[in-house]
């Protein structure tokens, strides 16, 4: 297939086109022009001059003739001497037409110059005669008998000759005036030739280009169309994308509320295993003393059995939030990645968003393992209330046996304290976890807040993206408009 030809190359080879056109115009009116005057030339200076010259040599002949008759008449040899000069212009005249006249011509001259030769013998007899004695009437009758008949033939050559000439000179002018017309004709048909094919060339260049130029308006008409309808799907992907942010941050921000309660939860557990511990030592302490105290021990291990289901209650809550932060941390985890694909798409513009994405994803990790954590050392804290419970159960039914068991009453005070000790370190585990949890949210909500600064910046150059592709739409109609004026 042939290479696309550019506006300027289609451009100049029409203006070459022309060109050649214009040139071939004017070598061919030069060619017909230099005709026609080279056939009005040799009308003028050959024909013409032939027939000058053949009426100048029958002039010459009438003067010659005039001459003789006057030297018959009256002997004077000043007219002999005319005579002389008009034979020799005769002469002359026959010299110059034999150099001129064409070839067909020559038999003609030959019979003047043969006639004019023996005209001039019975001139020179007749001049001989009337030298002598002869008398006027005899030199006249010689010169009626020899002389006029030579003269007339003589004459009649010429005048034969004139004729002709006159004929050629109608002839060449004629056909130089045909020549002029031809040339004429020649000159207007190849410029009009010229100028149909012009106006074909133009036509088709104009045809050409409008068609290229259509095509190119098409496709970038089309590639605006694209152009925004991805605008308008990345504006309103931006738009959603912000509303997500929002939905995000408000979550963020209930969970780090949570998170806060869930601190001031585990803080208010480890006060109640550290003041459950305090009790615990001192009732083992007091064990030998509390024969007479019964019921008040009876009414400890009730208060312990309160707090544990008190506990039990609470760690089934903080399972409850660690659920929440676990789903969160997951949701959190596909949207950091879900945000690492769109800042991939986006090129350099997304490099920033895509560290933050990065961040967040580390975060939600860390929150997950976090919560694992959390989860175990709950499990541990109702197994411990569990098992504190059954103890507390155990303790009462000592309790309600009688004081002979205080031995059993002091082991299981034993037991008490060591699993309030283990309450109390995973309390404070615990509160150790969530205010990493806190922080940790603290820096997701940060980092979503600058997503959605990021995201509200995606969204402005959305819409001026679209509009850009609404200002490229409207400008390929009006290009397209201007090349195909009857196109929609």
């Amino acid at each position: 297939m042939a290479r696309q030809r550019t506006f300027g190359q289609k451009l100049g080879a029409g203006f070459a086109v022309t060109v050649v056109l214009a040139v071939a115009i004017g070598v061919v009116a030069v060619y017909a022009l230099r005709n026609v005057v080279a056939s009005k030339d040799h009308v003028i200076t050959v024909d013409a001059q032939l027939l000058q010259d053949a009426e100048s040599m029958r002039s010459a002949l009438e003067r010659k003739g005039g001459a003789i008759r006057g030297f018959l008449l009256t002997r004077d040899d000043h007219l002999l001497d005319a005579m002389r000069d008009a034979r020799g212009e005769l002469t002359a005249t026959l010299d110059r037409l034999r150099k001129l006249a064409p070839a067909e011509a020559a038999h003609s001259l030959d019979t003047i110059t043969r006639l004019e030769a023996e005209h001039q013998q019975e001139t020179d007899r007749v001049i001989a005669l009337r030298r002598s004695d002869a008398t006027v009437e005899a030199a006249a009758k010689e010169f009626e008998e020899k002389i006029v008949p030579k003269r007339d033939l003589l004459d009649a050559a010429i005048r034969e000759f004139i004729a002709t000439e006159k004929q050629q000179l109608e002839t060449s002018r004629i056909a130089s005036t045909e020549a002029a017309a031809s040339a004429t004709n020649l000159v207007i048909g190849i410029g009009i030739g010229t100028v149909m094919l012009g106006i074909l060339l133009a036509w088709i260049l104009a045809r050409t280009l409008s068609r290229q130029i259509a095509g190119a308006v098409g496709q970038v008409q089309s590639s605006s169309a694209e152009l925004q309808a991805a605008a308008n799907q990345q504006a309103t992907g931006s738009k959603e994308q912000a509303t997500a942010m929002n939905e995000i941050t408000t979550t963020i921000s209930e969970l780090l509320a949570t998170s806060r309660q869930i601190a001031e939860s585990a803080q208010r557990v480890a006060q109640i295993a550290g003041q459950t511990a305090t009790a615990a030592k001192a009732g083992d302490g007091t064990v030998d003393k509390a024969h007479g105290s019964i019921t008040a021990i009876r009414q400890q291990v009730d208060l312990v059995v309160t707090h544990m289901l008190e506990l039990g209650k609470k760690s089934q809550q903080i399972g409850a939030v660690l659920d929440i932060v676990s789903e969160l941390a997951e949701q959190t985890n596909i949207l950091a990645i879900n945000a690492t694909i769109e800042a991939a798409g986006a090129g350099d513009a997304g490099k920033r968003f895509a560290v933050v994405a990065d961040e967040i994803r580390k975060l939600a990790d860390r929150v997950a393992v976090s919560t694992k954590e959390v989860r175990a050392l709950i499990d541990d804290v109702r197994s411990a209330v569990n098992t504190t419970v059954m103890a507390t159960e155990t303790g009462s039914k000592a309790v309600d046996a009688g004081s002979k068991q205080f031995g059993d009453v002091a082991s299981s005070f034993q037991q008490i304290a060591g699993l309030v000790t283990t309450t109390t370190e995973a309390s404070r585990e615990i509160e150790l976890s969530t205010k990493q949890q806190t922080t940790a949210v603290e820096q997701v909500n940060l980092a979503i807040a600058n997503v959605a600064q990021a995201t509200k910046e995606t969204e402005a150059s959305s819409g001026q993206t679209l509009a850009t592709a609404s200002q490229l739409a409207g400008l390929s109609k009006e290009l397209l408009w201007l090349v195909q004026p009857k196109a929609d």
